[in-house]
């Protein structure tokens, strides 16, 4: 479905959130955060700065990583948007969240949903070949170290501390794979 204008400025729009088809109808001005959080009820996504700069919002749009937070809703008619739940679901990420508890990266569990989404892009960015910037030779396949983890997954902070079962859990996880 297309977008299409509506009364008062409001748009139709069509989004599968976590395998689940939605039609709706969404302001122009509303972020994919406050869609999900508010209109569906999508409570896996965190809203952390608002500003862009935390990444607890992240999700993934078709398989790629997003600040929910940045992008207007509108922008995603026609998508496939996966939340944490979303990944728990998707019959890899049981693997990545056994990692993050065996390595004690969930602390206080705020980051968790945007670390688990950016995590499972990574793995997707890691499976693909692309290189990050710290990638050597940018030719090569990214190999998994600390240094390469930690710059991908720079966008999302953790008031806790936990970078170090964060990186520990991802490693673990990609390498199974």
């Amino acid at each position: 479905m297309s977008t299409t204008e509506t009364t008062g400025g409001a748009r139709a729009m069509a989004v599968r959130v976590d395998g689940v088809p939605h039609r709706l109808t969404v302001d122009p001005r509303r972020t994919l955060l406050d869609l999900l959080r508010e209109q569906l009820g999508v409570y896996s996504v965190k809203k952390g700065c608002d500003h862009g700069q935390c990444g607890a919002c992240t999700i993934l749009v078709d398989g790629r990583r997003v600040l929910g937070c940045l992008l207007l809703a509108l922008s995603c008619d026609g998508a496939e948007v996966t939340t944490a739940a979303g990944v728990a679901a998707d019959g890899e990420s049981p693997s990545l969240r056994d990692a993050f508890l065996a390595n004690d990266a969930y602390q206080c569990g705020y980051c968790t949903p945007g670390q688990i989404c950016s995590a499972a892009g990574l793995l997707t960015e890691f499976r693909d070949g692309d290189p990050s910037h710290v990638t050597e030779p940018v030719s090569a396949d990214p190999r998994w170290t600390e240094r390469e983890i930690a710059e991908r997954m720079s966008g999302n902070l953790c008031r806790c501390g936990a970078y170090a079962g964060i990186v520990t859990a991802v490693r673990q996880t990609g390498e199974a794979r």
